[in-house]
C-alpha cells in the first residue's frame, strides 16, 4: 500500500488495507501476536511503519510503499 506521508500507525495500516474490520478487531490482532512486522512479531498497535516495510498477517504480506 503507498502512503503519502512519513509514516502510518500500523492499526491504520490494516485497516486501511482490509487485514481488519474495525480498530477494535486490529487491537486484538496485534496484542494477540498475529502481525508481523519485518518478521518480527509485534505488539505495538501505535508501531509506525515507514516505506519498505512488510506486513504480515497470517499469511498475508503488505508492503508499505
Amino acid at each position: 500500500m503507498k502512503i503519502d506521508t512519513e509514516f502510518i500507525k500500523l492499526d491504520s495500516f490494516l485497516k486501511a488495507v482490509d487485514a481488519v474490520c474495525s480498530g477494535g478487531e486490529a487491537k486484538i490482532i496485534i496484542s494477540e501476536g498475529m502481525v508481523s512486522v519485518n518478521g518480527e512479531v509485534e505488539l505495538r498497535r501505535g508501531r509506525k511503519l515507514r516505506r519498505g516495510d512488510k506486513v504480515q498477517v497470517e499469511k498475508k504480506t503488505f508492503l508499505v510503499e
